[in-house]
């Protein structure tokens, strides 16, 4: 071809740039439209309670995260056929290659299921108590993951994304929502007292929304830092002290009106200020009466499993102060996967240190909630990051990962109760029947709160940025 055949005249050229320039008109009208229906933020109150885009059941949402990966198969999706065709190979998949490397043959859940409750849900032993309460939950039974490897599967379930730097779904549901109290943040992180989950604090950043609507990390066990006045200032010395960056703050307000970044750095002080007074006492469980620490195992001997009750008493009652959204995590990094739910080589022994720490507390709170009328107003949300192959690593006692195929579960707050949805393959493989992503996950738990998944946007770089990315459906089946 030409030189000259490949030069553009001028009214090619100017052709061409008038649909350029269409094109991009077209692409800002769009953005501006979809921009719409984002929450509009006043900086200076940006924790102030906002307009859900429709009447919705739930008004808050405690989850219960489990990291390192709960096996479902030991837990909550019960196969005869695995019982059946114990120590023989997986039917097509002889050979199979996971995560660690090679698997052996087919091997029986390791805890006998029973049926539980009115609607006879085969539960393990494994989780007794939490097999009481199967009247009140909604089974997610065919959860998958795109990722295989911890930190970017936690990542996937609790941002949408693989990668670091997402918004977290509380995150999002902060931005969206604000708080129903304005002494207390709208999103906490309540740490397992052990350590963290693999992937640390982007299970609750805020990624490229405000870094307002970021989670704050709580814990029963530790003091909140940098809440306490200094030891050697008396409290009228500190009261003091409040006038007076009050009249600072003023004064910099009318210097410069319409600074938001100003506004919001203001606003989060205030709301520190507030927290001086509020999360002493709401993290004051030493007033729970004895009946109700014994329902959710507070107790107990086992340092653990108390401090996790108490982590859950404590969800709780950020729920009654108005928090929108608390997640609570069980389960600490470490070599090895020793305190978490990464059972690769001696998955009995481990999971039964783990369970006793995970089961009491968490069926207390469903039933505490209940109890208190709060359920119905309240998701309840148990997740982890996927779930375990049904044979044995080769030469080893222990289960390797699997995001073919997993279980969740939702309660309260609009879902159907005693109910499952979705199904693995016989063997507990691969999910077959109504396949789940983590978006229809978020997709719905955005719905329950009266949220359009598809409206919830943010403008980043160029996109207007979703939890749900370009995906999800509301899984309207289970929906009350």
């Amino acid at each position: 071809m030409s030189l000259s055949a490949c030069l553009l005249d001028r009214r090619q050229f100017l052709a061409g740039t008038w649909q350029g320039l269409s094109a991009i008109a077209l692409g800002a009208m769009l953005a501006d439209e979809a921009g719409a229906t984002s929450p509009k933020i006043d900086p200076s109150r940006p924790y102030a309670p906002r307009q859900p885009h429709f009447s919705p059941p739930a008004q808050q949402v405690i989850e219960v995260f489990c990291s390192g990966a709960l096996s479902h198969v030991d837990t909550f999706d019960y196969k005869p056929e695995l019982i059946r065709y114990h120590g023989q190979p997986l039917p097509g998949q002889e050979r199979l290659i996971s995560f660690q490397g090679p698997n052996g043959n087919l091997t029986q859940p390791l805890w006998e299921f029973r049926p539980r409750g009115q609607c006879q849900k085969m539960v393990s032993d494994l989780l007794p108590h939490i097999g009481t309460m199967a009247d009140d939950i909604c089974f997610l039974h065919s959860l998958t993951n795109k990722s295989n490897t911890h930190g970017p599967a936690e990542n996937v379930m609790n941002t949408g994304f693989a990668f670091d730097g997402f918004p977290s779904k509380g995150a999002w549901i902060n931005y969206a929502l604000g708080s129903l109290g304005q002494n207390l943040p709208a999103f906490v992180a309540i740490e397992d007292p052990r350590g963290m989950p693999q992937s640390g604090p982007n299970n609750w950043a805020h990624g490229f929304l405000p870094a307002a609507f970021q989670g704050t990390p709580f814990s029963s066990t530790k003091p909140i830092r940098h809440l306490q006045p200094p030891p050697d200032t008396t409290h009228s010395q500190n009261r003091a002290a409040g006038r007076t960056l009050a009249l600072l703050e003023r004064e910099n307000q009318q210097r410069f009106p319409g600074d938001q970044e100003l506004a919001a750095r203001l606003a989060s002080y205030q709301l520190a200020a507030r927290m001086q007074l509020s999360v002493p006492e709401v993290a004051n469980l030493k007033d729970e009466p004895p009946h109700i620490r014994r329902l959710y195992g507070a107790d107990s001997s086992n340092r653990a499993k108390a401090a996790f009750a108490e982590n859950c008493i404590l969800a709780r009652r950020l729920v009654e102060g108005g928090v929108r959204f608390v997640q609570i995590f069980n389960g600490a990094y470490a070599s090895g996967g020793r305190l978490n739910w990464d059972g690769h080589s001696q998955l009995k022994s481990q999971y039964e240190v783990h369970a006793q720490i995970l089961d009491q507390p968490v069926a207390g709170l469903l039933r505490d909630l209940k109890q208190r009328g709060l359920l119905d107003s309240t998701l309840v949300v148990f997740a982890t990051e996927f779930g375990r192959m049904p044979m044995f690593q080769v030469g080893t006692y222990g289960r390797d990962h699997n995001p073919y195929g997993f279980t969740c579960w939702l309660a309260g707050g609009g879902v159907k109760a005693g109910y499952s949805y979705g199904a693995t393959d016989e063997f507990g493989f691969k999910a077959q029947e109504n396949v789940l992503t983590p978006h229809d996950f978020h997709a719905t738990i955005l719905h329950l709160l009266g949220l359009d998944h598809e409206a919830l946007t943010f403008y980043h770089n160029g996109i207007q940025r979703r939890l749900t990315d370009v995906h999800g459906r509301v899984i309207q089946e289970i929906l009350a």
